[in-house]
């Protein structure tokens, strides 16, 4: 299979079948903190409790990416949601396959994340690893526990190019 793909703006609506936008863009804040802080809360659905699974916060200090780029493989974890949020203001890139035993290559999207937005995976979406566009930190919200979480589709044969 030979593909080209070239991320969209992602949107909720684009995105919903994959995850959710971890965005308080349209919510409204508790104030707190005698007035020095908001609160928003409910921005993402976190799922890390199958299999007697833990919610684990991590930093990610990712590599700027180079395009176009080779998509040479794909992951997913069935157990647990994961949550990718800049540490500043940054546009990165996802790219995610629907739910399934393997990828299904035809239904391979690519979305631009925007600055000041990130991104929370349902459990069991495919996806490229993270994708910055500069060297930079992500802190990374997701599962840790026993079990399986981890899958790996390698996409050696295939000849799946990133442009952006």
């Amino acid at each position: 299979m030979k593909k080209n793909i070239t991320p969209i703006e992602i949107n909720n609506k684009n995105f919903l079948k994959f995850g959710d936008i971890i965005s308080t863009n349209g919510l409204k804040p508790i104030g707190i903190n005698n007035g020095y802080a908001k609160r928003y809360d409910n921005i993402a659905n976190l799922d890390t409790k199958n299999d007697n699974g833990e919610t684990t916060i991590s930093i990610f200090s990712a590599i700027k990416r180079t395009f176009p780029m080779k998509i040479d493989m794909m992951e997913k974890h069935p157990l647990g949601s994961q949550a990718f949020i800049p540490m500043k203001e940054t546009t990165f890139i996802v790219l995610v396959a629907p739910q399934g035993d393997k990828p299904d290559l035809n239904k391979i999207e690519s979305f631009v994340i925007p600055k000041g937005l990130g991104v929370n995976y349902n459990p069991g979406t495919w996806h490229f690893p993270l994708i910055s566009t500069e060297n930079m930190n992500f802190l990374v919200v997701d599962r840790k526990g026993p079990g399986n979480n981890l899958v790996i589709e390698e996409l050696d044969k295939e000849e799946i190019i990133l442009n952006f």
